[in-house]
């Protein structure tokens, strides 16, 4: 963003400081999402192989899908979503990259990796709090390898491993914590401390913004008031379910005792057990979205995650080449007439936003 203002400056006798702030975040914005694009198809590639005329396919049209994602105008304003896209995406695409140099035994390679998609999460995680879901795969990764420990025994690169994983999570983690760190300092740590959440046992200043100004909390989203946002919500929650449980399905269907050879959508275990740790942190979001947050933001949040874009491709791709998808043929059109509908109502400060 700095950048993008030393650039503007020229334009200052004709820009004021809001015009240069709004046009450096549109162009970080929409050059967040087109990194995100690139990020998105590379990840694919690790996921589904680029082998077959199919692979290569789902990957290109799962990056197409992302360009019109139902987040809209939200991706090409000043705003967080394609941010936090760009930071997630690259995230897992670096830590898909590990997971594959773990495979071919780059151990010191793996661990770099490690590391490294740690502290894209932990960008992620400070952009937007839902960031923090991407800790799955690193608890994922923490208890297979300490079932690993105990069941073979001690070894060098194993426990190393083991910590390498341990310290990514709390490296993620920090992106939640040391932002509210910052916000203790600065509101709490005074002579006159009147803010209820500073005496809070764990004084969360997103909590008490979400629920004294937000009113976000456990089903309080619920009520009668708020069944048409719910309806605006259902088309994106019921494909990211969908594509959750057709990720998880993927994963069992690689066992040769499981599912036949039509059902198969990846070319190797490991493949397949990257689509299932991919597809929990959609499905939590899925689950947080119903229960606890404005239900309508699913529809922008949803564009950071990548498994409902590949279960999209693969409805209109199988196996063995093209064939028809009900849901895929509505779900397109009605994703770009839901977008410029919505940039509508957000230009006029109403819902969906």
């Amino acid at each position: 963003m700095g950048v993008l203002l030393v650039v503007l400056s020229p334009w200052d006798n004709v820009l004021d400081g809001s015009a240069k702030i709004a046009i450096a975040g549109v162009a970080l914005s929409h050059l967040a999402h087109y990194l995100s694009v690139l990020a998105l198809y590379r990840l694919s590639i690790n996921v589904f192989g680029q082998e077959t005329t199919t692979q290569r396919l789902v990957c290109f049209l799962s990056a197409a899908l992302h360009i019109i994602s139902p987040a809209g105008a939200f991706l090409s304003a000043p705003y967080g979503e394609p941010v936090f896209s760009f930071f997630n995406i690259t995230g897992l695409y670096i830590y898909s990259s590990s997971v594959l140099d773990n495979e071919v035994g780059k151990s010191v390679l793996r661990n770099a990796k490690l590391l490294l998609a740690a502290l894209v999460f932990s960008a992620a995680t400070v952009v937007r709090s839902n960031g923090f879901l991407s800790g799955f795969l690193f608890a994922y990764d923490a208890l297979v390898q300490l079932q690993r420990l105990l069941s073979r025994g001690v070894s060098v690169d194993a426990f190393v491993h083991l910590g390498v994983v341990v310290i990514s999570g709390c490296i993620l983690a920090l992106g939640f914590v040391v932002p509210q760190l910052f916000a203790y300092a600065q509101y709490c740590m005074t002579e006159d401390v009147s803010r209820p959440w500073c005496r809070r046992l764990i004084p969360s200043i997103y909590g008490w913004v979400q629920d004294n100004y937000w009113n976000v909390g456990f089903l309080r989203y619920w009520t009668v008031s708020n069944i048409p946002l719910f309806l605006l919500a259902l088309p994106m929650l019921a494909i990211l379910i969908r594509s959750s449980t057709w990720g998880l399905k993927a994963f069992l269907a690689s066992s040769p005792h499981e599912a036949s050879d039509s059902e198969r959508v990846l070319s190797s275990k490991t493949q397949a057990s990257l689509l299932m740790r991919l597809a929990v942190p959609q499905a939590l979001l899925s689950g947080l979205a119903i229960t606890n947050y404005h239900v309508q933001i699913i529809n922008r949040v949803s564009s950071g995650y990548p498994v409902w874009y590949w279960y999209l491709a693969h409805l209109i791709l199988g196996d063995s080449g093209v064939k028809h998808s009900r849901i895929f043929t509505l779900a397109v059109p009605g994703a770009v007439i839901y977008a410029l509908i919505q940039a509508v109502l957000f230009g006029s400060f109403l819902p969906p936003a």
